[in-house]
């Protein structure tokens, strides 16, 4: 027997979730299948462990992405216009501008980032 590998812990089922009873498959390629398990050693999590988060967050965000990633832009818009108009300092319309082209072109990476603040703040709390 597997020091540190309890059978009765592992078949018994985890309190506060639903038991889990439906499964899916699919293959992949040598190549895809070695990056999907570098991203899972990196994470320190089992392939299927990582896989299944991941397509758990990503259904959750596809629901969400696009609102959530137009209030990071809102939030960056204010960050960014708010600091002349505290500081008094006068702003032109070709400065706006320029701000708003920056907040459009960087909104969905800085909403990556939000998202991913978050993950990792959830996880910390476990």
């Amino acid at each position: 027997m597997t020091e540190g590998f309890d059978l009765a812990a592992r078949l018994t089922p985890k309190r506060g979730r639903d038991p889990r009873s439906e499964s899916m498959a699919t293959r992949f390629t040598k190549p895809e299948m070695q990056a999907l398990s570098r991203a899972a050693i990196a994470d320190g999590k089992t392939v299927r462990e990582w896989a299944r988060e991941v397509l758990l967050r990503e259904a959750q965000s596809s629901r969400t992405g696009a609102l959530f990633t137009e209030i990071v832009a809102t939030r960056m818009l204010l960050n960014l216009a708010l600091k002349p108009l505290v500081c008094r300092e006068a702003m032109s319309s070709a400065e706006f501008s320029a701000m708003l082209t920056e907040v459009r072109t960087t909104k969905h990476e800085a909403a990556l980032d939000v998202m991913q603040q978050y993950a990792t703040d959830k996880q910390k709390e476990r």
